[in-house]
């Protein structure tokens, strides 16, 4: 998947989250009179196994680097409302046979969530736990499909001064997959499954925070 169908991919998937929560939310009313804040981030993600279609073999994705930005408003003295887009590339070799050798295969990931954020302050440190839904966009060399997430966190923010804080935090998401989803399938040839029905992808990120 090439850059320019990323970003359109990351707009789409945060525009139909959006859509729903914030008809349910009344974000516009809400976020009236509040201090914003955007963070862009990076760090490290690993992920749940996959499994081989042909003999059951788990099929590690090992660790990928993930970027992302989140944007969020200060909705009380210690709490925020969030919204987030991570992106990630996980990679994987599929099952060798006899018949049939090892091949490295990629896939795209594209997680966008609405979050609420709670803030423990204790003067220039700030602990933070956070817990959101959203979606999950999955892009194989096959196909595309989108699946509903959650979302959970537990950080720290050290505040330099009143705009900008130096953001870290393990985030983990989970997303209701289908086991019998031929998205890593080809010409009825499917590389992997996945193994349950909740796949698990765990990150540990740091960012820059800047309040405006």
């Amino acid at each position: 998947m090439n850059f320019s169908n990323q970003i359109f991919r990351c707009i789409y998937a945060v525009t139909c989250v959006c859509a729903s929560l914030f008809s349910i939310s009344g974000f516009a009313e809400t976020t009236k009179n509040k201090a914003y804040e955007i963070t862009p981030f990076l760090g490290q993600m690993v992920a749940s196994d996959l499994t081989g279609d042909l003999t059951g073999e788990e099929l590690s994705l090992g660790s990928a680097s993930n970027y992302g930005i989140a944007f969020a408003w200060q909705d009380s003295p210690n709490g925020q409302g969030q919204l987030m887009l991570n992106f990630v590339s996980h990679d994987f070799n599929s099952e060798a046979t006899d018949n049939l050798a090892s091949q490295k295969h990629s896939f795209d990931v594209i997680y966008a969530h609405f979050n609420g954020v709670a803030q423990f302050r204790q003067r220039s440190y700030v602990t933070t736990v956070s817990l959101g839904l959203g979606g999950t966009y999955i892009d194989t060399d096959s196909s595309d499909v989108m699946y509903p997430s959650m979302t959970a966190a537990i950080g720290t923010r050290y505040e330099f001064n009143d705009n900008v804080s130096l953001v870290t935090e393990i985030r983990a998401y989970a997303s209701l997959v289908d086991e019998d989803d031929d998205s890593f399938c080809s010409n009825d040839v499917c590389s992997a499954q996945f193994d349950d029905t909740v796949w698990i992808d765990t990150a540990v990120n740091v960012g820059i925070a800047y309040k405006f």
